[in-house]
């Protein structure tokens, strides 16, 4: 069966759980990269990632930017929403459209 995972901050993620989603809370760059590495090779098909975990794990993420599989979806965490999220689910538009539909004229 295929899951899906948040990983960030204990107290952004933590109201996933009650919505049956897995959570890993990390407080370190180096054990998100590992949680994460762990997630790709796994059943994992969505991955949650808070924007904070994100700007520091960011390289690691490329990595994977590319693959059908897992889904890597950056969301606000309790700080904020830094608009990196967004920027991501544009550029991926724009990879597979061709070009960026929300500036049509």
């Amino acid at each position: 069966m295929y899951k899906v995972a948040v990983i960030g901050d204990n107290e952004s993620i933590c109201g996933y759980a009650a919505l049956g989603l897995e959570t890993y809370p990390v407080n370190s760059a180096e054990r998100g990269k590992e949680i994460l590495r762990q997630m790709v090779s796994s059943d994992f098909v969505i991955i949650y990632i808070t924007e904070a975990l994100a700007a520091l794990i960011s390289e690691e993420i490329e990595r994977y930017q590319d693959r059908s599989r897992p889904a890597l979806i950056l969301i606000p965490g309790i700080s904020g929403n830094t608009g990196m999220g967004k920027r991501n689910v544009k550029r991926s538009v724009e990879r597979a459209v061709g070009s960026d539909i929300l500036d049509l004229k």
